[in-house]
């Protein structure tokens, strides 16, 4: 592993545990696994939001074991989701994964419907970050542009939204604010959250992998 690297995740993990999220850092995906296992206790109501990282590293496949009460959106009727989303926010556990993390200890998430960004703000007792070293940016306004420019465009192609950024590859507000964009039916970022010091310690838990994963 690179110096710089190592040394970018440990100033990440450190500013976050001053903003009162339980963190640490991990060499590999394999190791977020086992993380996300000795945090998870068996038979307890857990909840995801979508996540390409979460898939990544094996989480979903763990979730989906029969170990938990996994409730998942994949296995129920499009008109029963919003249900479900109103069910995780009494769940034991969410997981889900940042848009970008911030070397000063924040978290930058934007949603569509904003079932994800709401469960990491209130309700589940636990919420459980897992993510990538690429998602670690300076800033706040470098979170802001890593969204416009790679997360966005990205999800927006995978979920086939047909969205101005699916076919030039960067935001059509990427000059404007953070909220600035286009104004589409297929628009996935409408609600913007950062999330810094906690009020509730040891409530949201980070795990940084020392890996690119997801957008």
């Amino acid at each position: 592993m690179q110096e710089q690297l190592r040394l970018r995740l440990e100033r990440t993990v450190k500013a976050l545990r001053a903003n009162r999220m339980d963190a640490c850092w991990v060499a590999a995906k394999e190791d977020a696994l086992e993380k996300v296992r000795c945090l998870l206790k068996e038979g307890e109501t857990v909840a995801c939001g979508g996540s390409m990282t979460l898939d990544e590293c094996g989480i979903m496949e763990l979730l989906r074991s029969g170990a938990y009460n996994f409730l998942d959106r994949a296995a129920v009727p499009a008109e029963e989701i919003p249900a479900l989303f109103r069910r995780s926010f009494s769940a034991d556990s969410y997981l889900m994964s940042s848009n970008a993390i911030t070397e000063s200890g924040e978290l930058y998430n934007v949603d569509g419907n904003g079932n994800r960004v709401a469960a990491l703000i209130y309700g589940p007792e636990s919420v459980i970050v897992v993510a990538g070293a690429n998602k670690i940016v300076q800033d706040i306004p470098a979170a802001v542009q890593r969204v416009k420019q790679i997360a966005a465009p990205a999800n927006s192609t995978r979920l086939h939204t047909g969205t101005p950024c699916t076919e030039c590859g960067f935001c059509a507000g990427i000059k404007g604010d953070f909220a600035a964009g286009c104004k589409t039916e297929g628009r996935i970022c409408c609600q913007y959250v950062v999330s810094g010091y906690q009020r509730h310690p040891n409530r949201i838990k980070v795990i940084l992998v020392a890996e690119t994963l997801g957008y």
